[in-house]
């Protein structure tokens, strides 16, 4: 059976946390690396462009894109038509971008959670399902 693939991209400032991830669901996931491998300073946009393509063009079921605030990133990835990418800094924001936004795409602040608490709002996201309905309305008028 094949895994689900995942498209995931960060800076400098989320190449532990990426780790991190990567290590946590290998498992479940085929992780497509689009980010930095290090620690010296990049540009974000860099990693989040590929990132967004994947998941645009269904290569990857969904992306999950880090740096500091993870607002630099989810800026970015929002300005491809088909990305839906919400910035979760707890559990009721990540519950919150999947099921009432249809989120294809997490952003996490790396700078503003431990590992431990990132891992949590990653899985939060992940077990939502998208409610449709109302949603689906407001959510159908999301692009320009």
């Amino acid at each position: 059976m094949s895994k689900i693939k995942v498209s995931i991209g960060n800076d400098h400032a989320g190449t532990e946390l990426k780790n991190r991830i990567v290590k946590e669901y290998s498992g479940q996931f085929d992780f497509i690396n689009h980010g930095t491998d290090g620690s010296e300073s990049v540009d974000y946009p860099d990693y989040v462009h590929p990132v967004a393509n994947d998941v645009e063009q269904g290569v990857s079921a969904f992306g999950i894109l880090i740096c500091g605030s993870a607002n630099g990133v989810c800026m970015t990835a929002n300005k491809h038509q088909g990305i839906r990418a919400g910035l979760a800094w707890n559990k009721e924001v990540a519950t919150l971008i999947k099921q009432h936004n249809n989120a294809n795409i997490i952003c996490i602040p790396a700078r503003f959670l431990s590992e431990d608490e990132a891992l949590e709002v990653l899985q939060t996201y992940i077990d939502q399902d998208f409610e449709g309905g109302r949603h689906q309305t407001r959510v159908d008028k999301i692009p320009c």
